[in-house]
C-alpha cells in the first residue's frame, strides 16, 4: 500500500503501532497472495488473545491491505479516540439493537468501496481450554451471503504468548514468534442466492469455522478437536451473531 494513499491518520497509526510489533515479534507469514487485490474481502480470523488484533492488522497491512475492523459503536463517541478511529476507516458496530441493521449496513458500504474488513467469527478469544477455534456467531455469514464477498480464512498460533487469556499473564520479551498463516477463499458457493434463514447461516458458519480450524491445524500439528461449544445465549444483535 503506498504511503499516499494512507492519509495523515492511518499513517501515523502504522508509525505507532508497527515499529512495536516488529520488536516485540519473530513473524512467519504465509498465504498474503489470497488477500491481495482491491475487491471487498472479508477477513476471519482465529481469536486467541487480546494481542492477536494487532497481529492481525500487521499480517493485513504487509499483504498491501488496509484492515477495518469491527468496534463497539459507544467507543466511537468517545472524544478524540472515536474521531482518530473513523479517521482510520474502522468500523462502529451496535449490539443488542435494532441499529444492528444500519451497522450491517456500513459493512456492506465498506466492501463495496473494496475494503477488507475484520470480522472474528468467535465473538470472543476462545473458550477452549488449548486455544482451538470454538463454534462462531454468524455475523461472517450473513454479510458473505448479503454481499457475496470472497470470505479469507487466517488462522494464527503465538499471539497467547504476548498475552494469554487464560492466565492474563503478558509476555513481554522480544521477539515472541507468531505464525499467521491465510487460506484460500471458503467455498460458500452452494448457499449463493439462499435466503439467511437461522440453519442456514449456522451452516456457513460451521464451514467456515471448520477451514479456519484446519488452517490452525496446520500450524500446531496433531488432530483438532470439534469445535467447542459455547454456552447457549440471547439478546445478541443480528450483526454480532
Amino acid at each position: 500500500m503506498a504511503p499516499r494513499r494512507l492519509g495523515f491518520w492511518r499513517r501515523f497509526a502504522v508509525v505507532l503501532v508497527k515499529p512495536v510489533l516488529t520488536v516485540w515479534t519473530r513473524r512467519t507469514w504465509r498465504g498474503m497472495e489470497h488477500l491481495r487485490g482491491d475487491g471487498g474481502i472479508i477477513i476471519v480470523p482465529n481469536h486467541i488473545s487480546h494481542a492477536d488484533p494487532l497481529v492481525s492488522a500487521h499480517f493485513i497491512y504487509d499483504a498491501g491491505r488496509w484492515p477495518q475492523f469491527l468496534g463497539k459503536a459507544s467507543v466511537f463517541r468517545v472524544p478524540v479516540i472515536g474521531w482518530i478511529l473513523h479517521r482510520c476507516k474502522q468500523i462502529p458496530v451496535e449490539r443488542g439493537s435494532i441499529e444492528a441493521v444500519k451497522s450491517l449496513d456500513k459493512l456492506i458500504a465498506a466492501l463495496d468501496e473494496g475494503g477488507a474488513v475484520v470480522i472474528y467469527p468467535e465473538g470472543t478469544t476462545t473458550r477452549e481450554p488449548e486455544l482451538w477455534p470454538m463454534r462462531g456467531k454468524t455475523g461472517a455469514a450473513r454479510l458473505a451471503l448479503a454481499t457475496g464477498a470472497p470470505v479469507i480464512p487466517v488462522a494464527m498460533v503465538g499471539p497467547e504468548r504476548m498475552f494469554d487469556p487464560r492466565t492474563a499473564r503478558f509476555g513481554l520479551r522480544p521477539r515472541i514468534p507468531v505464525t499467521v498463516v491465510a487460506g484460500p477463499p471458503v467455498d460458500l458457493g452452494r448457499w449463493a442466492g439462499a435466503t439467511p434463514t437461522r440453519p442456514i447461516l449456522e451452516e456457513m458458519t460451521d464451514t467456515i469455522m471448520l477451514r479456519i480450524r484446519d488452517l490452525v491445524a496446520e500450524i500446531r500439528g496433531g488432530t483438532p478437536p470439534p469445535l467447542w461449544e459455547r454456552p447457549a445465549r440471547t439478546g445478541t444483535s443480528e450483526v454480532s451473531e
